[in-house]
């Protein structure tokens, strides 16, 4: 299999057009047996329930090119489970798991010439989504969907290495107590971008969101969850009913116990302890961790003793240990790297 001629060390974080695409409907009550497709148009009616009622869930992860040229996914059980949450909160059929997961090879595979080469800083990204495909006037869940899932080559999140960030305490809400934050909807992104332009205009990279119910507790931005290091070494990640369930910060606490022999801490978070915190990051599957040097809550700063410069210590250690799993330089736990075969 020759890999496509693209020019892996220049493409941005941005959409390419790759060969095939992975489409399965729902219709009476069933899904279909699912086709891939080279066809990258959406053909709906003008009254689709997404289109109407933004009824749309979505999930994202990657495959990369290991050391030894072997081409692996990163835990895709774990969007499969999550992406079926989502779906059902939002009054969706679940896309059956085992089969969320065998698309993804299917996907994968399909489109092999274009997963990066081993050591391009590049990977090939996966979106899986799913939407109310029929018309719908009266306020109600759809009666048919359509599940699919594309992928496209990516470079790098932070050209030229991860620098540390500024972000303010946003006075805007993520998600309220019993709302939908702890799913992947499309409409909990739509409500954050005038955050998060606000944000950039005021020149801040992101937003901090605070618990909706009292703003004393840290929640997480608008794509990623947080995670922090105490002076001692130990690594917190919030904890709250209205935040994504993020595979990376579940696998980063992981790493943090289980490879670096770390105290880890899933918690409430109040903001009040933030300023004695050693270190502070953002984690996803874009960036994978991209490290925070600065906090600013209306004026008053927060500056981690790691800096402006480059990331802290531990949270090196941590994004070096989880790459070098997903790279294959390091072993992984049992079932956290599904190889996709290519003939």
């Amino acid at each position: 299999m020759e890999k496509k001629n693209i020019d892996w060390s220049s493409i941005g974080f941005g959409y390419i057009k790759t060969d095939k695409r992975y489409v399965s409907n729902y219709k009476n009550g069933a899904w279909d047996e699912g086709t891939l497709t080279d066809d990258a148009n959406v053909v709906l009616s003008e009254c689709a329930g997404v289109l109407q009622y933004a009824q749309t869930v979505f999930e994202g992860l990657k495959a990369y090119t290991t050391e030894d040229g072997r081409i692996v996914c990163f835990r895709p059980d774990l969007n499969a489970s999550r992406m079926a949450d989502s779906a059902k909160r939002l009054e969706m059929p679940a896309f059956p798991e085992d089969r969320f997961v065998k698309a993804v090879e299917e996907t994968v595979r399909a489109n092999a010439a274009y997963v990066p080469p081993y050591g391009s800083g590049a990977t090939l990204y996966i979106r899986p989504y799913m939407f109310g495909s029929n018309p719908v006037i009266g306020v109600k869940p759809a009666d048919e969907y359509q599940f699919r899932m594309f992928c496209t080559p990516v470079g790098p999140y932070f050209k030229g290495g991860a620098k540390p960030i500024t972000i303010k305490v946003s006075d805007f809400d993520r998600a309220a107590p019993h709302g939908t934050g702890h799913i992947k909807a499309g409409l909990n992104y739509a409500m954050s971008l005038h955050a998060i332009v606000t944000a950039h205009q005021e020149g801040y990279d992101e937003n901090m969101y605070l618990d909706a119910a009292t703003r004393t507790k840290v929640e997480e931005t608008g794509g990623a969850n947080f995670i922090f290091v105490t002076k001692d070494g130990t690594v917190v990640t919030p904890k709250s009913n209205s935040i994504l369930p993020s595979i990376t910060r579940r696998s980063l606490m992981v790493v943090a116990e289980k490879y670096l022999g770390l105290k880890v801490e899933h918690r409430e978070v109040y903001f009040d302890e933030v300023k004695d915190f050693a270190e502070c990051g953002l984690c996803g599957t874009a960036a994978v961790i991209s490290p925070v040097g600065k906090i600013v809550d209306h004026g008053k700063e927060i500056c981690f003793p790691s800096g402006m410069e480059k990331m802290g210590p531990v949270i090196q250690k941590l994004y070096d240990t989880l790459t070098g799993i997903q790279m294959g330089r390091i072993e992984a736990p049992e079932g956290w790297i599904k190889e996709i075969k290519v003939d």
